[in-house]
Order: C-alpha cells, then sequence, then structure tokens
C-alpha cells in the first residue's frame, strides 16, 4: 500500500475515492519526486457526479441570479484568504515560482469579481407593441449540466475561467483537472461548499482519457470547455459535437513577439524575458518566437544572450527564483530533443538549457532558459510547440514579410509588436490574423470583463472563454412572443389567419 496522501474526487459535496483501483503518482518537479498519488476516475464516477450534477441543477437554476451571485461572494471572499494555500499547491505540483503562483490566483480571482455581475449580465431585451397587442423580449436561459476539462500549466486560474460564469448562469459543473496537479481542484470544490454552495452543483472528477471520453459520451453533459494541446483540441471539439454537445476548445499556440528598430529595446528585452521564460515557458500565451526586424536583431540578441545565460533558475519555492522546473520528467526530454533538433538543423544555440543542474536539487526536471539566433520557417524549433523555456530569434527586413510569416503559422493565438510608432502598430494590429494582440504588451491577456480566444487551430468552437463569450456560451438565447385575449369589451378575433402573418 502507497503511504503517500490521496487527492480524490470530490461529488455530491463530499469527498470519494475511487472505485477503479487505478491511481497515479503525482509529482514535486523540483524533487523529481512523487508527493502524493491521485485517485483515477472511469465512467462510473462521470455517471455519479453527472447525477449529482442532474439532480442540483433544477433548484440552482430557479435561484435568483442574485442569490447566486452572493454565494460566488462568499467563495471569493474565501479564494483571498487562501491565496497562499493555492499558491504552495501550484509550486509544490507544477514547480512554478511562488511569485508566478500567486498571480495565477489573482487572476483566477478576477473572474469570479466579473461574475458576480451576472443580475446585469443575464438582462434580456424587450420591445413593447411589435404589432399590435403583441409584445415580444428575450431571455438567457441555462444549459444544464457543464463540464471542464482543465490543463497542468495553470490549475487554478483555467478552471475559474469556466465554473464560476457557469455557475453564475445557473449551470451545474463537473471539473476534470490534469492529473499532473490535482490538489487545487478539491481546495475549490471545499471553498465553494464553505460558501454555501448546495451539495452536487460543483463536482470534481479526477483521471486520464477515461473521464475525458466518458465526460464527452454521456448524455447529461450539455456542453464542454477545454483548455490544452491543439491536437485534444481538435479531438475534444470533434467528438463533443458529434455527441450533439456545446463544445469551446482551446489549443496550442507559436506566439510571436515582432520588434522593429525604432522599439524601447531595454522595454523589448525585458518583455522578452518574462514573456519567454515565466512559468518556464510553459504558457498558451508564452513567447517563443521572437521577429527582429532590420537593424534590430543584433542588439536584442546581445542583450537577450546575457540576460538569458544569467536566469536564477532554482526550486519555485526559493526567494530568488525565476524560473522552475517544467512539469515532468517526460516534458523535460521532449524539451531537449527539441533543442537538438534545432542545432541539428542548423540554428544557431547562443544559450543552452540542455542538462541543467540546480545544485540541491539534483533530481528535478530543470531546463534552463535556452536562446537561439538565425531560425528559420522549415525548423521543427519553430513549426512545432515547445511548451518550455526556449526562445527563437528570426531576423526579418521588413514588418510587411513577418506579417505575412505569422499569418501563414497554423496558430493564432497570441501575438505582440513592440515599436514607438503608432502607423506601424495599427496596420499591425488590423493586419494581423490572431486573436489576442499585444502593442508593446507582451502576454496580451484579457481582463475578465472581455474575452480569451485565438484564432485558427488555436481554438475549435465558436465562443471564447470567460467574460461576456463565456456568458454566452453557458446559456441560450430564447425569445418570447405574447398576445392575451381580447378583453369582454374588445372586439371579437378576427379568426384564422393562413397567410403567413406580417407585423401590422
Amino acid at each position: 500500500m502507497s503511504t503517500l496522501d490521496t487527492i480524490t474526487h470530490f461529488i455530491n459535496g463530499a469527498k470519494s475515492d475511487t472505485t477503479s483501483g487505478r491511481y497515479a503518482d503525482v509529482f514535486n518537479p523540483a524533487l523529481g519526486e512523487p508527493v502524493a498519488r491521485v485517485a483515477l476516475g472511469t465512467a462510473e464516477e462521470v455517471d455519479a457526479a453527472a447525477r449529482a450534477a442532474r439532480e442540483a441543477f433544477a433548484a440552482w437554476a430557479n435561484t435568483p441570479p442574485l442569490g447566486r451571485a452572493r454565494v460566488l461572494a462568499k467563495y471569493l471572499q474565501l479564494c483571498q484568504d487562501h491565496t497562499e494555500e493555492f499558491a504552495a499547491m501550484l509550486t509544490r505540483e507544477h514547480g512554478k515560482t511562488l511569485a508566478d503562483a500567486r498571480g495565477e490566483v489573482a487572476r483566477g480571482i478576477e473572474v469570479v469579481e466579473f461574475a458576480l455581475g451576472i443580475p446585469q449580465l443575464l438582462k434580456g431585451e424587450f420591445t413593447d407593441q411589435i404589432a399590435r397587442g403583441i409584445d415580444a423580449w428575450s431571455m438567457r436561459q441555462p444549459l444544464g449540466v457543464v463540464a471542464g476539462i482543465t490543463p497542468f500549466n495553470f490549475p487554478v486560474m483555467v478552471p475559474m475561467w469556466m465554473f464560476p460564469v457557469a455557475l453564475a448562469c445557473g449551470n451545474t459543473f463537473i471539473l476534470k483537472p490534469s492529473e499532473r496537479d490535482p490538489s487545487p481542484a478539491l481546495l475549490h470544490a471545499q471553498l465553494l461548499k464553505q460558501a454555501g454552495l448546495p451539495d452536487g452543483v460543483f463536482n470534481v472528477v479526477q483521471g486520464d482519457k477515461l473521464v475525458v471520453d466518458a465526460l464527452l459520451e454521456h448524455p447529461s453533459v450539455q456542453a464542454v470547455s477545454f483548455v490544452g494541446s491543439t491536437p485534444i483540441a481538435e479531438y475534444i471539439y470533434a467528438k463533443g459535437s458529434a455527441n450533439g454537445k456545446r463544445v469551446q476548445a482551446l489549443g496550442g499556440a507559436k506566439n510571436h513577439m515582432v520588434v522593429m528598430p525604432d522599439a524601447d529595446m531595454e522595454m523589448a528585452v525585458d518583455a522578452l524575458m518574462g514573456a519567454a521564460f515565466g512559468s518556464a515557458g510553459e504558457r498558451c500565451m508564452a513567447i517563443s518566437v521572437v521577429v527582429a526586424i532590420g537593424d534590430a536583431g543584433d542588439k536584442l540578441v546581445s542583450a537577450l544572450q546575457q540576460r538569458t545565460a544569467a536566469l536564477k533558475v532554482r526550486d519555485g519555492a526559493a526567494h530568488d527564483a525565476e524560473m522552475g522546473p517544467v512539469v515532468t520528467l517526460a516534458a523535460k526530454g521532449r524539451i531537449e530533443r527539441l533543442i537538438g533538433s534545432g542545432v541539428e538543423q542548423g540554428a544557431q544555440l547562443l544559450v543552452d538549457g540542455r542538462n541543467y543542474q540546480v545544485a540541491d536539487r539534483p533530481n528535478g526536471f530543470f531546463v534552463g532558459g535556452t536562446l537561439f539566433d538565425h531560425v528559420t520557417e522549415d525548423m521543427t524549433i519553430y513549426k512545432e510547440e515547445i511548451f518550455g523555456p526556449v526562445l527563437c530569434v528570426m531576423r526579418l527586413p521588413d514588418v510587411g514579410t513577418a506579417v505575412e510569416l505569422i499569418n501563414r503559422n497554423e496558430y493564432g493565438n497570441g501575438v505582440a509588436i513592440f515599436t514607438r510608432d503608432g502607423g506601424v502598430a495599427r496596420e499591425f494590429v488590423r493586419q494581423i490574423e490572431v486573436g489576442m494582440v499585444g502593442v508593446n504588451v507582451p502576454l496580451p491577456v484579457p481582463m475578465a470583463f472581455n474575452s480569451f480566444g485565438g484564432w485558427k487551430r488555436s481554438l475549435f468552437g465558436d465562443h471564447h472563454a470567460y467574460g461576456p463569450e463565456g456568458v454566452r456560451f453557458y446559456t441560450r438565447h430564447k425569445a418570447v412572443m405574447q398576445r392575451w385575449p381580447a378583453s369582454v369589451n374588445s372586439t371579437a378575433s378576427a379568426g384564422a389567419e393562413f397567410a403567413f402573418p406580417q407585423m401590422k
């Protein structure tokens, strides 16, 4: 029997172990050793969660929006009170630095703050007297049981892109977190229960592909929201849609940052260091390619080489850590193989992060900051999403060529341009085929009252995440037309009308 603590499911208001007998180790990436184990569910756990959510739906949907918002207000306060606990979980199971972890929690909390305005956001429209004696209005109503399948890189924040909006709209929710860092999902569940959320409204089923497929196939699940890699996003979109579900599936990215010769180079280098190497590059909005225009390249590369080599790579719990480990040994191996392919294909490796050692963490999954120059479009390190601390520098003659390069790329998640020229920036924003654009902002992640989402193969489905798009995703539009019978003193009915009705 394992002596490690077991991270379980949370179904119908209580923790429950798995019936499958299957478990997976949860690692501390800085130590390179397991610190817990997680129960892996099956279709049986999914069905139990779906039944609980279905039974809880009617009462929760009939709770006035203000009542639902008040529960979320209590949950908001609890999240703020437990920020350090969430952050410690992130550092322990994901590896990111404590400062980065606190930032993740804060960005998730912003979505809860947005969801508190749900009474305003659910208002419909009313038109008096659209025809003689007829009024019309619209309303938005919840879908029912909805599910979220979330990634390892933001185990606190990405679920909070989903369930606060879904719950505020009157849905019930099943969360399937990543099995690599599953603890934050249980803390979410416990805090929601403490805030007064009725049992069954929010459930957590831990697991792997068996649970994902069960959610995509379960007849009670009306919608699925997903964030992860593009191949899995495409799979979830296809299978969920084939089963009649509403699906939003956010996929991978290859985010570029264009640096013009007139840019503030110090500002651009600072931005690149954080955007490329923050969270060890394990962000869907990380900058992995910098496109240096004209003579910007030499100045930029010189500064980046010095700064990349000096990165403080540590256990994320260390007070001076700038970058922690990557999430698994397999991720470390994949990233290092891609670095090797870049060398083999002719890119100039200026800083090599392979075989990186941290003195007091010899078994940790560390990859040092890595910098390539003279990368070309045909290289694997350009074409694949590396999802690690690897920054590729490309050199192009002008911004028009850069726009063409970025628009050819299969991904369209995020992009940035650094320049002092307002005209160049304006045309770049208009012409670029990417969902989120930054001008002198390296990570243009929208605030909670906007919506997050990419274009092309970075998003499958019609709705972006959270914000107004999230409200539309988690509700259905209903149009109503109303006419009352004539009063006793009014003229009798004109009789049946067999022609298509016209508004007169």
